[in-house]
């Protein structure tokens, strides 16, 4: 088999004993972008990259920047937070170590050909995920050019933290009051460090309009639930919290007439530009497109998704809408039953394996704590590796036809969101691929895989026959493919300067159609974070692409459980790598092959 693109690859079929086939791929690496050498030890080798990995992924939880998107949530340590200057020269001392010791790893020589396999894949994730970080310090810069990002690291850390459902233990409890403690020093670094993007600016600006009063709300409520330890008991960690909550409410005061007074002087870019979207693509995400094959790419997938939207009303004139759940506890009996069918449903039809043992994907009245913090994060808990005993959790408000987009669509039917956000999508997704047996595909994360088949879930079950009993169901999964096409193209021409981000929120508003507060925030979430927005709808087409190449390698022996069972449970990992190892097809990585910004 001849050597093309970066990567050559001779492919071992075996048959397991469920008669499927299960290809093992020695890879073959030109001297242009070769992997290690092999080296003699043999399964030192594997250690040596399992060590590198355990001993990156613990500084990565200690540094990992917290973020507004449900995906790559994790558990950070006790402690507080660092962003002054200094700071992040020793988070690029530590990257730039990191970096080094990875171009260094050996691979097994002494390996059979589907451990090989695996240990490539594991090292390009590593690869993946030290040039995040990079992106993070050095390439889109959001700590010193987005002032939304401090937001992220004081509210959203706090926001994160009371996600999970009480009661909150000591260690708990400590920590939430610490990160509170934690935001007026966090809010002084920004001060230090910004050089901020004008419409950035203004996002931060708008969202703490009223945040004392959003402060006084999580302290009031929170001074009930916070338990002590036997060195702090509860009533003196209560004592901490309302004079924490005062410094930390008059901080971000501060910040905010900070930016007022200093917008003027701003500028207005906020593209990071080509150069920099396009190593997101290559290096990040090891995406084998470029914009412009983005673009063209949304553009059918827009074109279809409208087209069979049309023909689904067409078919459904003179049915009745979908009416709203009547109260919050009716959308959650009507979730608990949803949910239930639809693991049914998995199994009777044989389309993914669903452990008995899984914990359920639940919803849950929004307390008032969370509800005052809504603004500055999701509101799932997907639990965490550690937490894989516990149901996953969504925060609702009550059904109201003053609901935005999703949650409208959820109060009429919740099966679309249980699809992509509960089972099988992230929730199951997550608690099966953090229970792999690989560290390093538990807690590698992208979201161009996780979003992917959350999407692709959607459509593939409308397909599979689970919305046959309501056609208006049908027509929220068609008008959710319309936005998720949108979202590529929103999400490119931010990043290379041609959407202003009101330009994008009317774009989006006017043609999915949605409400205009969720197109704003969507808007303003694609353009402080490039290459997020793509993830749904460029995942969902690369899984469609694996599926159809492995149902034709395979021929009659192909089991679409086995497929999905395969997929999911690598879910963390991103689809051309997972492709390459099922298939042993290496020209989604041969386009990858560049250089850095």
């Amino acid at each position: 088999m001849p050597k093309t693109g970066i990567l050559g690859i001779f492919c071992v079929v075996i048959l397991t004993l469920s008669a499927t086939l299960a290809p093992v791929c020695v890879a073959v690496v030109p001297e242009t972008q070769a992997l290690p050498a092999a080296s003699t030890t043999g399964v030192s080798a594997f250690n040596t990259l399992e060590k590198f990995a355990e001993e990156f992924w613990t500084w990565r939880a200690r540094y990992q920047p917290f973020t507004s998107d449900d995906i790559p949530r994790i558990d950070h340590p006790a402690g507080l937070r660092d962003w002054s200057a200094a700071a992040i020269a020793k988070q690029r001392e530590a990257l730039s170590q990191f970096e080094s010791r990875w171009k260094r790893l050996d691979s097994p020589a002494s390996a059979s050909s589907r451990e090989l396999a695996s240990w490539q894949v594991d090292y390009r994730l590593m690869g993946s995920a030290l040039a995040r970080v990079r992106w993070e310090l050095d390439v889109n810069r959001r700590w010193e050019r987005d002032p939304t990002f401090y937001v992220e690291q004081t509210l959203g850390a706090l926001n994160d933290s009371l996600l999970a459902p009480p009661p909150f233990g000591a260690a708990r409890s400590r920590a939430i009051v610490e990160r509170i403690e934690n935001i007026p020093a966090i809010l002084g670094n920004a001060k230090t460090n910004l050089h901020a993007a004008r419409p950035f600016a203004r996002l931060a600006i708008d969202s703490l309009t009223n945040i004392r009063a959003q402060m006084q709300i999580v302290e009031r409520e929170l001074s009930s639930l916070l338990a002590g330890g036997a060195a702090e008991p509860s009533d003196e960690l209560a004592k901490k919290l309302a004079p924490a909550v005062g410094r930390a409410a008059t901080a971000l005061e501060s910040y905010r007439a900070w930016l007022v007074q200093t917008e003027p002087s701003m500028p207005n870019e906020t593209a990071v530009g080509r150069k920099q979207y396009e190593f997101f693509l290559r290096e990040v995400a090891l995406l084998p497109y470029t914009p412009e094959q983005l673009l063209a790419l949304s553009r059918q997938e827009w074109e279809r998704a409208v087209a069979f939207e049309q023909f689904e009303k067409q078919r459904n004139q003179g049915l009745p809408e979908l009416p709203l759940a009547a109260s919050a506890e009716d959308q959650i009996h009507r979730t608990e039953r949803a949910e239930a069918a639809i693991r049914r449903f998995l199994e009777a039809q044989g389309i993914l394996t669903v452990p008995a043992a899984m914990p359920h994907y639940t919803v849950r009245a929004l307390p008032g704590y969370l509800q005052a913090l809504s603004d500055f994060g999701e509101l799932d808990d997907f639990t965490s590796p550690t937490r894989l005993q516990e149901n996953g959790i969504r925060w609702i408000d009550p059904p109201s036809k003053k609901l935005g987009y999703f949650w409208m669509a959820t109060a009429k039917d919740p099966r679309p969101i249980i699809v992509h956000e509960g089972v099988p999508g992230h929730y199951f997704q997550m608690a099966l691929s953090w229970s792999h047996e690989d560290p390093i595909r538990r807690h590698y994360y992208d979201s161009g895989a996780n979003e992917g088949i959350g999407f692709y879930a959607e459509e593939m079950l409308l397909q599979a026959g689970l919305f046959d009993d309501s056609p208006r169901t049908r027509e929220i999964i068609y008008n959710f493919m319309r936005l998720r096409a949108l979202r590529v193209e929103v999400d490119v021409k931010l990043a290379l300067g041609l959407f202003t981000l009101e330009q994008a929120a009317t774009y989006l508003a006017s043609t999915v159609p949605m409400d205009v507060h969720t197109a704003g925030q969507e808007a303003a979430s694609f353009a402080t974070a490039p290459g997020q927005a793509i993830s749904y709808q460029i995942g969902k087409i690369q899984i469609l692409r694996f599926l159809s190449d492995a149902r034709i390698a395979q021929g009659d022996k192909f089991s679409l459980r086995a497929f999905h069972d395969s997929l999911w449970k690598n879910g963390n990992v991103p689809i051309a790598l997972q492709r390459w190892e099922y298939l042993g097809l290496e020209d989604d990585l041969a386009q990858l092959a560049g250089g850095q910004p």
